[in-house]
């Protein structure tokens, strides 16, 4: 019986040497393979001991009228030498007491420097009285769906788990535990469970990209990221003001790239900007005349090319002011308006 009918008879049985479908000599293929692996294995390496497991107690009341302790346990990454650390919000919500280990045995307690709700991130400050292991911070505006995305984190308590995959898609919207929605999320279909929340999503360079936040339950491969520079925004602001207040414009967007016929006709001097998605009936948007579909490339007299860009702009100082605002209608009118924001709530 030669291959051909041993395969027939036996399907999937053939043990024997196989033809080389992949277009690169075994050699090459092997080499593609180790490549791949030195680099996961590097960024562990670099990455691993600044991500901590976060152990939170809560205090609930029982119907024994007794004061129970609520448990839960999640991920975080540390940003400086003294102990800041960022996890997601949702972890911490509550917490009466958070203990921080990290992944060489030790052990501290944790105290809360700020939140936000909005964004699903937290600032922990992590008492130890020596310098701690550091995560480095990557640019979320250059990236790119297809590159490697690495999951560092602790799903269901195991920690210092990696898993790794790509980053599938950009600029997606993710509604948040308050409600709202947060803006310009990574999608990656690096495999997350319970216990991420919190961790870092790391590059093959092993700078954090993004503070991985979701999933969606049932599905296979889609889960979701809050960019890195999105929370050195909330961290800067939690920092030195201890919270975040922001103006609310009363509408939901996405980045989108500009055409190219659109940049040269207007003259623009940026290649994206941001594409209103939805509009709130009776917020400031709605009121200044904004509809779905409109691209906004300009607010404050400042460029926008990225949902980021907004948010930086909309801080507590330009609540009640009114502000210029220029924006694409069907690519072929570019029209200006003028907005007011108002102080919006989690």
């Amino acid at each position: 019986m030669d291959r051909r009918e041993f395969e027939i008879a036996f399907p999937g049985a053939y043990t024997g040497p196989r033809e080389n479908r992949s277009g690169l000599a075994p050699e090459a293929d092997k080499q593609f393979l180790d490549v791949y692996s030195r680099t996961i294995v590097d960024v562990v390496k670099e990455v691993g001991p600044s991500v901590v497991h976060v152990h939170v107690r809560r205090g609930t009341n029982s119907s024994r009228r007794s004061q129970q302790r609520a448990e839960a346990s999640a991920s975080g990454v540390i940003i400086t030498p003294d102990g800041y650390t960022v996890t997601n919000s949702h972890v911490v919500e509550n917490a009466a007491d958070i203990d921080v280990s990290l992944a060489d045995g030790s052990s501290f307690q944790a105290n809360i420097i700020g939140q936000d709700k909005a964004t699903d991130l937290a600032l922990l400050r992590v008492l130890s009285d020596r310098n701690l292991p550091t995560a480095h911070l990557g640019d979320s505006d250059r990236l790119q769906a297809g590159q490697i995305a690495i999951a560092i984190g602790n799903p269901y308590g195991f920690q210092n788990t990696v898993t790794a995959g790509i980053i599938s898609a950009l600029g997606r919207s993710l509604r948040s535990h308050t409600g709202r929605l947060i803006e310009n999320v990574i999608q990656t279909d690096a495999a997350l469970n319970p216990g991420n929340s919190g961790g870092p999503l790391v590059d093959s360079n092993g700078l954090v990209i993004g503070i991985n936040t979701a999933i969606i339950q049932y599905a296979q491969g889609i889960c979701f990221a809050i960019p890195v520079n999105t929370m050195r925004w909330v961290v800067t602001l939690l920092l030195r003001e201890g919270k975040i207040t922001r103006g609310f414009l009363g509408i939901s967007g996405q980045t989108v790239p500009l055409p190219a016929r659109v940049i040269r006709y207007f003259s623009l001097p940026q290649e994206t900007g941001v594409h209103v998605m939805n509009v709130v009936e009776g917020s400031p948007a709605d009121n200044a005349g904004l509809k779905e579909g409109d691209v906004i490339i300009s607010l404050a007299e400042q460029t926008i090319t990225t949902v980021d860009d907004i948010h930086k702009l909309l801080t507590a100082d330009r609540t009640g002011k009114q502000l210029r605002i220029i924006l694409l209608r069907d690519w072929i009118q570019k029209l200006e308006a003028y907005v007011t924001p108002r102080q919006g709530s989690d």
